[in-house]
């Protein structure tokens, strides 16, 4: 009887129990607490994560835009890629700019050599340029926060994690189980106005959580800000995703994560959270 009534619940709030929920579960278990580890240890550690994930998305992005690995451009595109991010953490960001124009000449020279339609030539290159600049110039954002306080460096690397993780999470929930208004029905049909609100509540909790912990010398008020600012960047981020990927006609990126996707997937959120978080330290908190 209970467990009739257990099910009968289930189905009525759409509550995903299912195997691919369970895998998700022991992932984020797994690879969450080894994700802060190494927030929290910095140094070549935490470039070297960041460089691997970029890597990896990069690969994830141009599967899905079709671009053949036999090409010069597809190589060409996941060194420069790999060289921007891997240069802008180790000097500054404005050397990862100056190989992003580098790259954005070589290809144009390259792309204006061949002989295929302007159209077919057209759309390969934006497509590719559009990947290397949202890969190569936000990921670095991450190991920035890093620096930016020495003596709570891996704490808001926590924050940002914590963030969009749990947004995601309360956004996903309350989006199937009371949602019924639809936030961009064109470009993601499955995120509801109600679920968008209770993402932001994600920030809020961690904020708090992180004002009574780690980050107590910090206005709780500026704590606050800075959840909802991230949470709001980090919903911003995956619908972003979404355009590209409905553009392409696709669901996930890869399955590369059991249980979540790819890494794109996984980390969309991330890519646009890390930049307003960054400013938001630098010209707010630390200014």
């Amino acid at each position: 009887m209970i467990t009739r009534s257990v099910s009968a619940a289930l189905e009525r709030y759409k509550l995903p129990m299912s195997r691919n929920l369970t895998m998700r579960t022991i992932v984020a278990a797994i690879f969450g607490p080894l994700i802060i580890l190494i927030s929290y240890s910095g140094g070549y550690w935490l470039m070297g994560m960041i460089v691997l994930f970029a890597g990896l998305a990069m690969l994830e992005y141009m599967a899905n835009i079709r671009a053949s690995r036999f090409s010069f451009v597809y190589w060409l595109s996941l060194i420069f890629l790999l060289a921007m991010v891997f240069i802008s953490m180790l000097k500054s960001s404005s050397w990862g700019a100056r190989l992003f124009v580098v790259y954005f000449l070589l290809l144009g020279i390259i792309t204006a050599l061949k002989r295929r339609s302007p159209e077919e030539l057209f759309r390969e290159n934006s497509a590719l340029v559009w990947g290397v600049a949202y890969l190569g110039l936000l990921y670095p954002f991450v190991y920035y926060i890093r620096k930016i306080s020495p003596d709570h460096s891996g704490d808001w690397l926590l924050f940002l994690f914590g963030t969009i993780w749990l947004s995601d999470t309360l956004a996903m929930w309350i989006g199937k189980t009371v949602g019924k208004r639809k936030l961009t029905p064109t470009i993601s049909p499955n995120k509801t106005v109600e679920g968008c609100v209770a993402g932001l509540f994600g920030g809020i909790i961690v904020a708090c959580v992180l004002g009574c912990w780690r980050l107590s010398e910090v206005m709780l008020p500026l704590l606050l800000m800075a959840g909802l600012v991230v949470s709001m960047a980090g919903q911003l981020g995956d619908l972003v995703e979404s355009v590209w990927k409905r553009a392409f006609g696709i669901k996930d990126a890869s399955a590369i994560i059991p249980g979540h996707g790819g890494i794109l997937d996984r980390f969309d959120s991330l890519l646009f959270a890390a930049p307003i978080l960054y400013w938001f330290l630098k010209y707010v908190i630390y200014r």
